[in-house]
């Protein structure tokens, strides 16, 4: 790694570094040291996602300019509340390359803080989060959000030939956890199914009537026994 050779021209442009070549402010210790790396630097505003990347021996920066469908303050403020999910697409609309992200946003409780997730980097992990929920809607939310993540991949392995096997891998992950989310969701109908049959028992049960019943038949013949007896004494 060469850090003698940084592109400084490139990294003042775009605010990462000062004047002074100092790295900004924004940046903590741990964000710098992963930059230098190779890690990717992430800056959002509104609608639109940056990144950079410094490749070639940190002699060269990668920029992607990118534009969510939601600003970003919206899916913060939606988050707290259910999961919000947003498309990030490529704002060159490349014809080389294909870059299209759908992210999902979890409020937690315990960090007070929004986290982000990949619905393909990240599959596995965010739907053992939806399982943990145990919440019908946000399942079948999940679900028609994967759908729609399918049949996007499968449009595009036609149009990025050079890119079929990659694509494929990435619908393969897809395809996966839909049919892990039809378990998720037949486990939660049953559960469901479950709750209301108690319930039923619990008003309908010709059991619980007839001891009912009974309970009130053998209190009625104790209450006239002890008449019999009161008018038998006088």
């Amino acid at each position: 790694m060469n850090n003698t050779t940084l592109p400084t021209e490139e990294l003042k442009k775009y605010g990462i570094i000062n004047e002074d070549l100092s790295f900004s402010t924004k940046l903590n210790e741990d964000d710098i040291q992963k930059f230098l790396k190779g890690y990717t630097i992430v800056a959002d505003n509104d609608k639109n996602r940056a990144t950079f990347q410094l490749t070639d021996n940190n002699t060269k920066l990668k920029v992607i300019f990118l534009e969510r469908d939601k600003s970003i303050d919206e899916i913060l403020k939606n988050s707290k509340a259910n999961i919000e999910y947003s498309n990030i697409q490529d704002l060159s609309k490349s014809e080389k390359e294909l870059i299209f992200e759908k992210k999902a946003f979890i409020f937690d409780k315990e960090t007070n803080k929004v986290v982000e997730f990949d619905l393909i980097k990240n599959a596995r992990e965010l739907t053992a989060i939806i399982a943990d929920k145990r919440d019908v809607a946000e399942t079948n939310l999940y679900k028609n959000e994967l759908m729609k993540l399918k049949s996007f991949l499968q449009d595009k392995i036609d149009q990025f030939p050079e890119m079929a096997k990659e694509i494929a891998k990435d619908l393969n992950i897809v395809s996966k956890e839909i049919g892990t989310v039809d378990g998720i969701s037949k486990k939660q109908h049953q559960s469901q199914e479950q709750n209301k049959s108690d319930i039923q028992l619990n008003v309908n049960d010709p059991d619980v009537y007839q001891d009912a019943n009974r309970m009130r038949e053998e209190n009625k013949e104790q209450e006239e026994e002890v008449e019999k007896s009161r008018r038998f004494r006088r």
